[in-house]
């Protein structure tokens, strides 16, 4: 897949994977989902679904590292400051680095690919669903899946 493919399909699944409504229970819910497909591959990641500050679940699996709590808060970081997933922010810079520099601190923020937006219709984002401890592609493809698996099976219609 070329560049501008990659970022087509990361702005549909934007597009795409849009909630009605996201509380607490849906926090639980989508982040079950996430970690029953990730217990099912064998997958050792850390799961967390926020609204800002606030952790509405988190999950870490056997063979997560302590790392992952860095990449989680710095990729969550990203999408809340851009309001779009990591995936699609390191395919749109690819060819400059917006860390660094002055703009915005590595410490705090990656273009790591595992972070997506929390999109609610009618209210924009309201947090960020991330994973990490695999690969970039795959992490994001974990949180993609389930965002998708959950608008099908637990809140079906509410996705464009």
């Amino acid at each position: 897949m070329t560049e501008s493919q990659r970022l087509t399909e990361f702005r549909r699944q934007e597009e795409e994977l849009v909630f009605e409504s996201f509380d607490h229970h849906a926090a639980w819910r989508l982040g079950s989902l996430i970690a029953g497909r990730a217990i099912t591959e064998g997958f050792g990641v850390a799961i967390d679904i926020r609204r800002h500050n606030v952790v509405l679940f988190r999950c870490i699996l056997p063979g997560a590292t302590a790392d992952q709590e860095e990449w989680i808060r710095r990729k969550s970081n990203s999408v809340l400051r851009f309001e779009h997933s990591t995936a699609l922010l390191a395919e749109q810079f690819s060819d400059r680095n917006p860390l660094g520099g002055g703009w915005l601190d590595p410490a705090d923020y990656t273009l790591a690919g595992g972070s997506f937006p929390l999109r609610v219709r009618g209210a924009g984002v309201i947090g960020a669903v991330t994973v990490s401890g695999l690969a970039s592609d795959k992490d994001h493809q974990l949180v993609v899946g389930g965002i998708r698996n959950y608008l099908k099976t637990v809140a079906p219609g509410t996705s464009t």
